[in-house]
């Protein structure tokens, strides 16, 4: 290669490496967070005052975009950000910043034992004071929840709205009852034999009976949670660190139905409530019902739907490109339009 040939090339590379991603900084401003003193990859621990004490929660920022700021809401409830890391090859490449967060008494954030913290009211309240922390506001907060987080995304727009530019309802239906009923149609198409057997353990409560999971595991996870054939490490990292304490008093002790402090939870009614933006995402092969998901999107103000055929429970890893360019496609449109 001549000399000015080379030349050229690394102009060209130098030049592209600061230009803007499409709807996004360039690539130093989205890095640029501003802070002083020693780096910390945007991890940050936030404080959150309760009637029970103060305690902190995980946050992790990445990039910087003042127009376009996510705020991840897990599931579980407590199983943590990790299953979430997949946005990560994605919003960056759009420009998108956005951030990891583990609710309090997840992976790593503290984790009290005080079972009054574990209800809906507490956690609106944290995503409240970590909105406010993060400086996320309605001209560029969204809020992306997933299964447990779609409960809480929905409440805190029920609440907080105003603060919010876009809503995001991931893989949720908008009642508990109703998801109980689906799980039930869900169940038919287990195996009868196997079936039996894991509603003698839900009967006896044994459920920390190892059969249990060797049960549900093929005949329910991989059908309907993730469908493939080998969970990736976020996935496995984000289920080994649930906490289970939480999890059962809120859901129960599966996702094959709901029997915890969360059953009898329905927002239906008040869905039409809820007028910022809005898209509802639903897979084929959910534990959720896709079609209720599908009809949410008719009874908010602003209501869109992402439904993705390959999809389960966790779509954005089974059904990816879909799940991905779907939601992305949707911020990008909201973004752009005029209030």
């Amino acid at each position: 290669m001549s000399m000015r040939l080379l030349s050229a090339v690394l102009l060209l590379l130098l030049f592209s490496c600061h230009q803007p991603s499409p709807g996004g900084p360039d690539v130093q401003s989205y890095f640029d967070y501003g802070d002083s003193g020693v780096q910390s990859a945007g991890i940050r621990m936030i404080p959150i005052t309760t009637p029970v004490g103060s305690f902190k929660v995980w946050t992790k920022r990445i990039g910087n975009n003042p127009t376009i700021k996510v705020l991840l809401l897990h599931g579980g409830p407590a199983s943590g950000h990790e299953y979430m890391e997949c946005f990560e090859s994605f919003f960056p490449k759009q420009g998108f910043e956005f951030y990891e967060y583990d609710q309090l008494g997840a992976s790593y954030s503290d984790q009290p034992e005080d079972s009054s913290l574990w209800t809906i009211d507490h956690y609106v309240d944290e995503v409240e004071q970590v909105r406010t922390a993060l400086h996320l506001d309605k001209d560029n907060f969204y809020l992306l929840g997933h299964s447990w987080g779609g409960i809480l995304a929905i409440e805190y727009a029920l609440k907080h709205q105003d603060h919010l530019k876009g809503l995001i309802i991931s893989n949720m239906m908008a009642s508990c009852p109703d998801y109980g009923k689906y799980s039930e149609v869900l169940a038919k198409g287990i195996d009868p034999a196997a079936l039996d057997s894991i509603r003698t353990i839900e009967r006896n409560h044994d459920y920390s009976n190892p059969a249990y999971m060797r049960l549900l595991l093929p005949n329910f996870y991989q059908q309907h949670f993730c469908r493939l054939s080998v969970w990736p490490d976020p996935v496995l990292r984000s289920n080994k660190h649930v906490n289970g304490t939480i999890y059962t008093m809120m859901q129960g002790p599966s996702e094959l139905g709901i029997s915890g402090r969360l059953e009898k939870w329905d927002r239906k009614a008040d869905l039409p409530r809820i007028t910022v933006p809005t898209l509802t995402i639903g897979g084929r092969y959910d534990t959720m019902d896709p079609e209720h998901m599908k009809w949410m999107s008719t009874q908010v103000k602003q209501g869109s739907y992402l439904y993705c055929p390959n999809g389960s429970h966790l779509s954005m890893w089974d059904d990816q490109q879909t799940y991905m360019n779907g939601v992305i496609d949707w911020i990008k449109k909201v973004s752009a339009a005029k209030n």
